[in-house]
């Protein structure tokens, strides 16, 4: 059985391979014309008796001026799609052609613009992943740092626990690195994700400790990195029932918690608080995390843009002292985490400062790699 003239057509054929103004057409045209204007000249000078080469002339200007705009038809638009592929060659993504022909050309052209999507998309997302993991290196390379001075400093004693605390940071490191490394899965936008089921007071307490941590090491240091340098704020954990579990990627939700407690320390006043809340879900194994602080809040004008890429929000400073402007970086993460479960990050209703919810599915996590 045949395809149908639906399933013959190419994407960049809406005319299922018929074209009703094609190249083809215009150029076998463009024969017939000129014939019949020279035919018809030559029957009138017949007819009036008139020189034969008058006629000539008359039917060679005809069929130049005819030929001179089908040729002026064709190349205008070879001359744009030149300029527009010189553009993409040189890096400038943002240009596209007019498509606006139905012939080859025009399939030419929509070929081209949909090539320039997908450079500019590519391009984008190389950006992305070196911002992402410039941001994301910060983390685990202070903590080791200020483990590590604190030993040479004679402030903590080398021992097991200290050991196992750099060894910990030292192994997200190289996850992180991994990550870089893993070019093609991210450029193609495929993170697989490494689903277990975990106990989520442990595993939270973990997070904040790391957070201290490291706001302590940036704190007896100059930094530009956008983290907060805040030793002030308090931090809470409050986990109902003790002994709830989630089954996440625990790297990812990482990411997640890590980001939402460093933007929330950045806008909390002097000696604020930072609470971390973990609920069941609706769903087995499922999960909701809240976290709240003290700070100004996000006008419900600014909720959505606030997870975009280096929207640093409309608070022109941040409220507490000893933190920065920020790279606008750290929210965009956590929803690119979230998203990855097919989880729901955004701004709830608090009667003070921001509160920002996380819902994440369990076990029917929809990208499980």
């Amino acid at each position: 059985m045949s395809d149908g003239p639906a399933a013959r057509r190419g994407p960049g054929d809406p005319w299922g391979g018929v074209r009703p103004f094609s190249i083809k057409t215009k150029l076998g045209a463009l024969v017939v014309t000129s014939v019949l204007i020279t035919t018809g000249l030559s029957v009138i000078a017949v007819h009036t008796k008139t020189e034969l080469r008058f006629i000539t002339v008359f039917s060679m200007i005809a069929t130049l001026l005819i030929t001179q705009f089908v040729a002026h038809s064709l190349t205008s638009p070879l001359d744009e799609m030149n300029t527009v592929a010189r553009s993409i060659s040189h890096g400038d993504y943002t240009r596209r052609v007019s498509e606006s022909r139905r012939d080859e050309l025009g399939d030419l052209a929509q070929t081209i613009n949909v090539m320039a999507d997908e450079l500019e998309a590519q391009d984008l997302q190389r950006k992305e992943l070196v911002a992402n993991v410039s941001h994301e290196l910060r983390t685990p390379i202070a903590g080791l740092r200020a483990v590590l001075e604190n030993v040479v400093d004679g402030i903590a004693e080398a021992d097991p626990e200290t050991m196992r605390t750099a060894l910990k940071q030292t192994e997200r490191l190289g996850r992180l690195v991994e990550t870089l490394l893993d070019l093609s899965r991210l450029d193609n936008g495929v993170v697989p994700l490494r689903m277990r089921r975990f106990e989520v007071w442990p595993y939270l307490s973990g997070v904040l400790k790391e957070a201290n941590m490291v706001a302590s090491a940036r704190a007896g240091m100059a930094s530009g990195s956008g983290s907060h340098t805040r030793t002030d704020v308090h931090l809470h954990l409050d986990v109902s029932p003790p002994e709830l579990t989630a089954h996440a990627d625990p790297e990812r939700i990482h990411q997640v918690v890590a980001n939402l407690i460093d933007n929330a320390v950045k806008h909390s006043p002097p000696h604020g608080r930072v609470t971390v809340k973990a609920r069941r879900g609706p769903l087995p194994e499922s999960l909701e995390l809240e976290v709240l602080d003290e700070g100004p809040g996000i006008p419900r004008s600014e909720w959505r843009r606030v997870f975009e890429r280096f929207n640093r929000g409309a608070v022109r400073r941040p409220h507490g002292p000893g933190s920065d402007g920020g790279t606008g970086l750290g929210l965009a993460i956590a929803r690119w985490a979230v998203d990855l479960h097919g989880g729901r990050i955004g701004v709830a209703e608090s009667e003070r400062g921001c509160r920002i919810l996380v819902t994440l599915p369990g076990e029917h996590s929809p990208l499980v790699g």
